[in-house]
């Protein structure tokens, strides 16, 4: 098939993955795959953000949750610092669903509500539903099923009147919510619900819903009716049109749950010992637990204790052994976050150790190079100023490099408080050798000027007999302003400021010459 490279039209194309609901996962990723090769050409960042995350999504629903979280990771960042904001609220879903995989309860719901709390006009209808029906899905796994009935109820509301399809699966997660929780009647409540919608809608109800609602008749104790919803729901699954193989276990369990409960135990048995192969071909530990609950309850319908205590240890194994797959994967979960995050703000310490002088600490010339043009380019009232130490050969020739260093780790300090006491957004940094740059954002002339004059008094009167012995330290200072620099750029603003500090070393040094007025400030 081939991928559009129009942007409208692979924007098209992510939506349909990201508001639609597929059940081969497979297919959806390598899909979603293709489609960022198509962004890549585009070079488009934002579709190809898109595009990570709906593999992102896929890789969870096929169970890597560990690959799922490191590539949400991947664009984390990008899409924070580009305030994507539809894009943030689905990337929170996915995290509800990772912390949820997780068994942190606490963290799931707080995702949660941020994914809903994103929602705005740009989202789309099936975003404002599908991620209220989440946050209630998130209080009700951390028990709090009365605030989870309030979104279930604006999702519906939302639903009803958009005439949306995730109507029917919301209902469905909220009659399993109400079901999960005791709350019997309620889930008979919203299950007679999701019928009475499919039918008006004309909707075909999909077998995952019919196994809730079988669920559901079976705990209100309808038996009969949840017989021929069982049926159903495997006649539908035979027609391989919704949902995923390995379900059939679990709908041959709750069959013979329903049978069980009629007393058809010889049905029963056949439907568990179907359920029983399904498993073992395809090696299904949840569904083995389930199964080995349910033939210890049969055994015991049928009067046979002693293979129902026996079916009960099965159970207990089959259910520690999946308790301890969930602990494992969920410890690699964890881990592939933590080394994600680690590999992240490991990166982060990196590049900015790159950009720092390491005797200093200050900002170097690679920050001042990269951080500088955009500064010129979007503040008028940018002022910069060379700073150069008198004399400073003396220093090291006299008294050695090691003293030169002490000096200049000093002065740095003190260039770096004095800009931080007077222009919180400003910096200073070492250009190289005894020579540093100061930057100060959004100030007029006269007070930089004067900004700068304080520093270079700072430098002069500082107690420095403890490390020159006697010899003095001073600093001149030549300054430059955008607003005159007739086409300020980064050599023009530089090349004048070092032009009017070779003035103030030509005029005796220890002093800041500027273009502005009362720009000459002496060594007063």
């Amino acid at each position: 098939m081939e991928f559009p490279i129009d942007a409208d039209m692979l924007s098209a194309a992510l939506l349909d993955i990201e508001d639609r609901r597929s059940w081969d996962a497979d297919a959806e990723l390598a899909r979603a795959i293709r489609l960022e090769e198509a962004a890549q050409v585009l070079g488009d960042p934002l579709l190809i953000a898109r595009a990570r995350l709906c593999q992102a999504n896929m890789r969870m629903r096929l169970g890597d949750i560990s690959a799922a979280t490191e590539q949400i990771w991947q664009i984390h960042e990008w899409v924070v610092a580009n305030d994507a904001r539809v894009l943030m609220a689905r990337m929170h879903v996915l995290w509800a669903y990772i912390h949820q995989h997780l068994g942190d309860a606490e963290q799931s719901l707080e995702h949660a509500l941020l994914a809903v709390e994103l929602l705005d006009d740009d989202c789309t209808t099936h975003m404002h539903i599908w991620h209220r029906t989440k946050l209630a899905d998130a209080f009700w796994a951390a028990g709090s099923m009365d605030a989870a009935r309030i979104r279930y109820a604006q999702a519906e509301e939302l639903a009803v009147l958009s005439g949306h399809p995730a109507l029917l699966c919301l209902l469905n997660n909220h009659a399993y919510a109400e079901y999960d929780s005791g709350n019997q009647r309620r889930a008979q409540e919203v299950a007679d619900r999701l019928l009475r919608l499919a039918d008006e809608w004309d909707m075909t109800l999909e077998p995952a819903y019919l196994d809730t609602i079988g669920s559901i008749q079976i705990g209100n104790g309808r038996y009969a009716e949840a017989e021929r919803t069982l049926t159903l729901c495997l006649e539908r699954h035979a027609e391989g049109r919704w949902d995923d193989a390995n379900d059939l276990s679990q709908y041959l369990v709750t069959l013979a749950q329903a049978q069980r409960g009629l007393g058809l135990f010889d049905a029963a048995q056949t439907s568990l010992d179907d359920a029983l192969q399904h498993c073992i071909e395809r090696d299904l530990g949840e569904s083995l637990v389930r199964l080995h609950q349910e033939q210890a309850e049969l055994h015991a319908a049928r009067g046979d204790f002693a293979a129902a205590f026996a079916a009960h240890k099965t159970f207990f194994t089959e259910y520690q052994n999946l308790h301890s797959l969930q602990r494992e994967a969920r410890t690699r979960t964890r881990q592939a976050m933590f080394e994600t995050v680690e590999a992240r703000q490991e990166a982060e310490r990196f590049r900015e150790q790159a950009r720092r002088d390491p005797l200093t600490g200050l900002h170097n010339r690679r920050h001042i190079d990269e951080s500088l043009p955009g500064l010129i380019d979007s503040d008028p009232g940018l002022t910069l100023a060379l700073v150069d130490l008198d004399h400073f050969k003396q220093i090291n020739d006299r008294l050695s490099h090691n003293v030169g260093d002490q000096v200049l780790v000093r002065v740095a300090g003190m260039l770096a408080d004095g800009v931080a006491a007077g222009c919180p957004g400003g910096f200073a940094a070492r250009m190289g050798g005894e020579e540093f740059l100061i930057v100060l954002p959004g100030t007029t002339a006269g007070r930089a000027v004067a900004l700068l004059d304080k520093i270079r008094r700072t430098v002069r009167d500082h107690d420095w007999h403890g490390i020159t012995r006697g010899l003095p330290v001073t600093v001149s200072i030549g300054v430059a302003t955008s607003a005159e620099t007739p086409v300020p750029t980064q050599p023009s603003l530089l090349s004048t400021a070092d032009s009017h500090l070779y003035a103030a070393k030509h005029a005796g040094r220890d002093r800041v010459v500027s273009a502005a007025p009362r720009g000459y400030a002496s060594a007063a």
